[in-house]
């Protein structure tokens, strides 16, 4: 695939979960590979489209108004780097904590692999720290005056 279209598919997965759960759901199934790899920003390990579904539902129900704004793609071969803003509510619990109803946004950047017009793997990292802040979860940091 040329650089133009590994973007264009990564535009259109963006665009689809920006539609909600059932859109980023449908769009899972058309565009990833069934043995699909993911290590994420938390250190899970998901093998398998199934499961890699299941972790995109639960982000939903902690996050149902998720949106992913695309601040920067780089294409070199077959991987490509998307760096991106999260936005959203948080409505469910998350790692044992109830919600909070906060407003929250996060930096992260993923790096996929695309073969045969599918995602089959991707690495992910993200400020959980800054995440956990918003949250409460974690104290922040006190300001220099």
């Amino acid at each position: 695939m040329s650089a133009k279209e590994i973007k264009a598919l990564v535009r259109r997965l963006i665009e689809e979960h920006n539609k909600g759960k059932a859109a980023a759901m449908a769009v899972i199934d058309e565009l990833c590979a069934t043995n699909i790899a993911y290590h994420g920003s938390g250190g899970e390990e998901i093998r398998g489209i199934k499961d890699y579904k299941q972790s995109t539902s639960e982000s939903y129900n902690v996050i149902p108004d998720l949106h992913f704004a695309i601040d920067d793609i780089v294409v070199e071969g077959d991987k490509v780097a998307v760096r991106f803003t999260l936005t959203g509510t948080h409505k469910g619990e998350f790692m044992g904590h109830p919600p909070t109803n906060k407003k929250l946004k996060e930096w992260a950047i993923i790096i996929y692999r695309v073969v045969g017009g599918k995602f089959v793997e991707g690495w992910e990292r993200g400020d959980t720290l800054g995440l956990m802040q918003q949250l409460g979860l974690i104290p922040a940091p006190e300001k220099v005056k």
